[in-house]
């Protein structure tokens, strides 16, 4: 059983090994347990060793409920990892549109993108997730803007081979 609170005389393993504690229970999604390290003080916004947030390891994995209770506690929901890659991105490539919902709710834009340019329509368009797609849409997404290959949300369907995104896609630019 874990600990809420890491004690203040822990060597350097003890600590490393409540850290990865720490994230396995937002792999995990374990929202009380969360929960309660938040409320003794562990910082929301907390990072592993590959720049990954707590908040984006719950949100990869699909968990809604830890999601909500990290972004109760401030968790930033536009840290970008060490990859480049933001919690709206992650639930594109996992299909996840409620979690996508959830995150715009909470203040991430349709367009928000790290360093390497990737919308989440980007994403949407490149695994072929055609709920998301035109949910984003919808919501506004630009369809026109390029990742930092210089690559369209149009041809990263392409190149994936996503058939019925880029037919959208090319509908919309015709």
């Amino acid at each position: 059983m874990m600990q809420d609170a890491a004690p203040a005389t822990m060597t350097d393993e003890e600590t490393a090994a409540f850290a990865e504690q720490v994230f396995d229970c937002a792999r995990r999604g374990d929202a009380d347990m969360l929960t309660r390290l938040l409320g003794s003080g562990l910082p929301v916004n907390l990072r592993n060793g590959k720049g990954d947030t707590l908040l984006m390891l719950a949100s990869y994995h699909g968990h809604f409920e830890a999601v909500q209770v990290l972004l109760k506690h401030g968790a930033d929901p536009l840290l970008a990892n060490d990859n480049g890659q933001m919690p709206i991105a992650g639930a594109a490539f996992k299909g996840d549109l409620p979690m996508i919902k959830l995150l715009m709710k909470h203040g991430v834009p349709v367009d928000a993108a790290a360093a390497d340019g990737r919308t989440a329509l980007m994403l949407a368009a490149m695994f072929n997730r055609s709920e998301i797609l035109e949910f984003l849409l919808a919501q506004g997404a630009d369809p026109s803007l390029q990742d930092a290959r210089g690559a369209t949300a149009l041809v990263a369907a392409q190149t994936m081979g996503a058939v019925d995104a880029a037919a959208r896609l090319q509908a919309l630019a015709g």
